[in-house]
Formats: C-alpha cells, sequence, structure tokens
C-alpha cells in the first residue's frame, strides 16, 4: 500500500522501535541510507544496517534475523517483486519499501497490511485497479442438491438443474474471459522496467517535512539524483524538473553565502548550481584525459580512429589552448585560461556538432581548496563500491563508499576518483577495441556483444553497475560510428565474464539509444521468457531485472530464444 504521509505512517511509527535497514548496491540508494542515518542519529533511533546486492543475499540476511526485529526498511529494492512471496515473513512484521525500480508489483500495492510503500504519488505508476487484479475465490455455487425437493414435478427438476448448469457455463466463460483479460493488463503493466523518482531525494523530502533538513542531506539527494542521470535511468526532462526542484532547496540553503553582513566562514560547506561542462573529473584530471574518456565526447570524435583523435586536435586549436596547458592538470592551467574555459569549450563544441556540452548540475565547496561536482562524486562512490581490488570483502567496498559520501572522509573520496579515472580509461579502451575489432555484431531484432576471458581490465567489467555503464557508452558510441541506419535503432546485449571457476557470464540488456527514449527496458520480461523456453540455466539475481547470471555454455541456445522472441 502506498504511504500518504511519510512522517506520520513512517518515521513516527519506527522513531521508537528497532529497525533493520536493507540497502543495495547503488548510489543513490546509499545517498537516501545517508539521510536516513542522519535523520536515525538526530532521534537516537536504533537501526541494524545491512548491505545487499541481490536477492539471493536479501532472502539469507531476512532469514538471519526476522527473529530479533518487526520493522524493515529495503531502499532500492524490494517493490517490483511479490515480497511476501519471496520472503515468507510472520504475519505482525512491516516492510518500508522506498525503491526507484518501477513497475511496482501489484500485490505489494494492494497489501494493506506488511507492505508500505514509500513512492511518490506523483510518478506515472498506471497501476491497474483491484478488481482487474483480483477476484473472490468464493463463488456461489448454490446446488440443487442442496434444497429438498420433496413433491415438485420431475420436469421441474429438470428445468431447475438446465438453467443452473447454463448459469455455471455462463459463470465459467466470464471467468476464463476475465483471466484473460488480466493476462494482457498484467503484461501491458509488467512488460517494461523503467525507474522513477531517486529515493534519496524521497529521503530528503522526508527530512524537509520534518524541518530536519540540513545541507549535507541536500547533497546526498543530489548526489542520488546525479546517479540516476549518469546512469541513464531517468529521461533528460525528468532530470532537469528533479534539478529544479533541489535548486529551490539549494538557494534556500545556501543564500547566506551571498549576504556580506551574515557571510558564512570560508570553511562551511556551501553548495552552488551550476551550468557546468559534461566532462567526466574534468576539475581532477587534465582537460585533455577528461575529453578522450568522457562518453559523450569520444563518441562524438569517434575517438577509437586515427581520424577521431584528428577531429580532437583541431578542436582544441579551434579554442586557442595550448598542448601544454591541455595535458597537464587542470588544478595547475593558467588562471586566465580557466576564467572563460566553460564558454570557450561551449562554442567550439557547437562547431563541432555537439550542442549538449554543458548541463545543469551542483557543485560543493569545502572551504578554498576542495571543489567537487555532483557527477564527480557519482562516479568516485560508484568506483569504491564496486572496485575489485582483492584485499576487502565486498561489504569493506560498501562501507568505504559509505563513509566516502561525509565530508570528514575526504581522503576516501579522492581514493575513489582515482579508481574512476582507472575505470574511465578502462571503459574507452574496451569500447575502442570492440569497435575496431567489429566486436558488436547484429543479431536481428538486437545488437550482441560479447568480451572475451584474458581481455585487459575485464575484471573491471564483472560487476553490474560497471558493465551497466560500460554497455550505455559502447552502445552510445556505436551508434555514432555506423553507417546502418537500421542498427542505430536496436537495443544491445553485452555479456562478460563473471567466475572461471563456476564458467558463468554477467548478461546486460540496454534499451535502444535514441533522441525521444522514455529510458524503458523491455530486456527483464525477455530474459525470463527465453530461459523458461530453453531451460538455461540462469540465475535472476539483480534488482534490476535486466542483468542476469548465465552459465557459459548455455549462452547460444539462451541467444536463439531472444532472437526468436523478439523478432
Amino acid at each position: 500500500m502506498f504511504v500518504s504521509d511519510f512522517r506520520k505512517e513512517f518515521y513516527e511509527v519506527v522513531q521508537s522501535q528497532r529497525v533493520l535497514l536493507f540497502v543495495a548496491w547503488d548510489v543513490d540508494a546509499l545517498c537516501a541510507c545517508k539521510i536516513l542515518q542522519a535523520l536515525f542519529q538526530c532521534d537516537h533511533v536504533q537501526y541494524t544496517l545491512i548491505p545487499v546486492s541481490g536477492w539471493q543475499e536479501l532472502e539469507t540476511a531476512f532469514l538471519e534475523h526476522k527473529e530479533q526485529f518487526r520493522y524493515f526498511i529495503l531502499i532500492n529494492c524490494g517493490a517490483n517483486v511479490d515480497l511476501l512471496d519471496i520472503l515468507q515473513p510472520d504475519e505482525d512484521a512491516i516492510f518500508f519499501v522506498c525503491d526507484t525500480h518501477r513497475p511496482v508489483n501489484v500485490v505489494n500495492v494492494y497489501n494493506d497490511t506488511q507492505i508500505k510503500l514509500l513512492i511518490k504519488q506523483d510518478d506515472d505508476l498506471e497501476v491497474p485497479a483491484y478488481d482487474d487484479i483480483f477476484r473472490d475465490e468464493q463463488e456461489d455455487e448454490a446446488h440443487s442438491g442442496n434444497e429438498s425437493d420433496n413433491g415438485s414435478e420431475p420436469s421441474e427438476k429438470r428445468t431447475r438443474l438446465e438453467e443452473e448448469i447454463v448459469e455455471q457455463t455462463m459463470k465459467r466463460r466470464q471467468r476464463r474471459e476475465w483471466e484473460a483479460r488480466r493476462r494482457d493488463i498484467l503484461f501491458d503493466y509488467e512488460q517494461y522496467e523503467y525507474h522513477g523518482t531517486s529515493s534519496a531525494m524521497v529521503m530528503f523530502d522526508l527530512a524537509w517535512m520534518m524541518s530536519k533538513d540540513l545541507n549535507d542531506m541536500l547533497w546526498w539527494a543530489i548526489v542520488g539524483l546525479t546517479d540516476q542521470w549518469v546512469q541513464d535511468k531517468i529521461t533528460q526532462m525528468k532530470y532537469v524538473t528533479d534539478i529544479g526542484v533541489l535548486q529551490r532547496h539549494a538557494s534556500r540553503h545556501n543564500h547566506r553565502n551571498e549576504d556580506e553582513e551574515n557571510a558564512l566562514s570560508v570553511d562551511c560547506t556551501r553548495i552552488s548550481f551550476e551550468y557546468d561542462l559534461r566532462l567526466a573529473l574534468y576539475q581532477h584530471w587534465s582537460l585533455h584525459d577528461s575529453l578522450c574518456n568522457t562518453c559523450y565526447t569520444a563518441a562524438r570524435f569517434k575517438l577509437w580512429s586515427v581520424h577521431g583523435q584528428k577531429r580532437l586536435q583541431e578542436f582544441l586549436a579551434d579554442m586557442g589552448l595550448p598542448l601544454k596547458q591541455v595535458k597537464q592538470k587542470f588544478q595547475s592551467m593558467d588562471i586566465s585560461l580557466k576564467e572563460n574555459l566553460r564558454e570557450m569549450i561551449e562554442e567550439s563544441a557547437n562547431k563541432f556538432g555537439m550542442k549538449d556540452m554543458r548541463v545543469q548540475t551542483f557543485s560543493i565547496h569545502f572551504g578554498f581548496k576542495h571543489k567537487f561536482l555532483a557527477s564527480d562524486v557519482v562516479f568516485a562512490t560508484m568506483s569504491l563500491m564496486e572496485s575489485p581490488e582483492k584485499d576487502g570483502s565486498g561489504t569493506d567496498n560498501f562501507i568505504q563508499a559509505l563513509d566516502s559520501l561525509s565530508r570528514s572522509n575526504l581522503d576516501k573520496l579522492y581514493h575513489g576518483l582515482e579508481l574512476a579515472k582507472k575505470q574511465l580509461r578502462a571503459t574507452q579502451q574496451t569500447i575502442a577495441s570492440c569497435l575496431c575489432t567489429n566486436l558488436v555484431i547484429s543479431q536481428g531484432p538486437f545488437l550482441y556483444c560479447s568480451l572475451m576471458e584474458g581481455t585487459p581490465d575485464v575484471v573491471l567489467f564483472s560487476k553490474p553497475a560497471s558493465l551497466s555503464l560500460l554497455s550505455r557508452h559502447l552502445l552510445k558510441s556505436f551508434v555514432c560510428s555506423t553507417k546502418n541506419r537500421r542498427c542505430k535503432l536496436l537495443p544491445l546485449v553485452m555479456a562478460a565474464p563473471l567466475s572461471m571457476e563456476q564458467g558463468t557470464v554477467t548478461m546486460v540488456g540496454i534499451p535502444p539509444e535514441t533522441d525521444g527514449s522514455d529510458r524503458k527496458n523491455f530486456f527483464g520480461r525477455a530474459f525470463e521468457k527465453a530461459a523458461e523456453g530453453t531451460n538455461s540455466r540462469t540465475l535472476h539475481n539483480h534488482f534490476d531485472l535486466s542483468v542476469i547470471e548465465l552459465k557459459a555454455e548455455d549462452r547460444s541456445k539462451f541467444l536463439d530464444a531472444l532472437v526468436s522472441l523478439l523478432s
């Protein structure tokens, strides 16, 4: 059931309880978790935090802890499946679900007792009506045998029996029609997977309603939204609308920075709205490296080709920037060049056909020295979370990423930025090798690309978020490089080796890269159907349904089934 008053029906309920917090492995969930932790700290709420990367971990953790808790909070997991069916909880367990995954499962929507959905009603949810999906099983089957028929004529009995048979037949037909209609309605509703309002924004809204919102919480909400935009989970329109909402909060919180009389100390946190460059990590890198490793510019210039490298040199010459300046750290560039850099880059980018070189975003300043754009923090946190470094366990990575969001742990954030640079470099090198060796092949209804075991940096792409980001960037670059018009409109399925010992691959499906794309993904259902039809050994463990694990031997029959399904 949807919660209408978050404060009364959620926060005040858990305030006096011990709660268990399940948090999914993504940046938006981390940010929502940070906001909730800050609120719990204000009110001395006792909680236990458990990171979960998939359904198996969620089930195991729930079984382990269900005796000790009555209230469970799930962040970015649990809305798009029948939660009670998966977890089989006791009757008195109550789940608060704050999740961006859509569509929301209908059983969760219409369960009034145990499932409470912390989901904004203004998202286009289009949930089917209750009567179209659920129906009372106990049909009135009045059998004539129960009635005493003393003294009535045999002919009357026969007539009554015939009427009842006709009535029963009509009921059965109606039931069959209703079930067919229900199947169609559910198919239309559950066919596409997409994302709603960022969970961090939903949690910030709660803090704001209770007048407990701080600048730090606002920054986490901004990072949560930026994560959705960086990973192409929401449309540009949705991003701009939500940025507008956060901009109003930012001016409310940071207006004292412009007021000379009541000015804050320079050491304070300042959040400002920026119309900044769409270049990854450019303020912590050299401008040249950033241009080469940002998907938007690398794809438009076609940097994997000699001609593309030449165009990049022409672009830099057009701006009038000396190579020596462009290739050194951004911090060390001449101040005179940095002052008008955004305008210079935007002007030249327009000549080279890159109309969206600048984007609405926010930056945060800690004193004079530390300045970060929201997208920098997203890349750093994501790299910390999915870091393949051997010394730490998965949970260690999660805690590192969670800590890097606090301003007291800037050293961890800087470490994350270094990991992010490595990841972005590896992404562009992998894209270049895939395109130069023609690894992206058309299978008919979709494009397919598979990374081989032994490919350089392949270990960086075994985790879902990194592989999804690589797939999206590869599809964008492929669309820019191909001359085949039909291929430009196709979605992409990508596979990367997961475990050598078990012989498994991670497979991810990406929707087509078109201008008006609504970011809806149909691969979740298609993967399920293809696996069922071929008895392929798959594991649908990830909270995003369009990411699966598959036995390498079953790959060819699985792909054949997928081709015939989508043709």
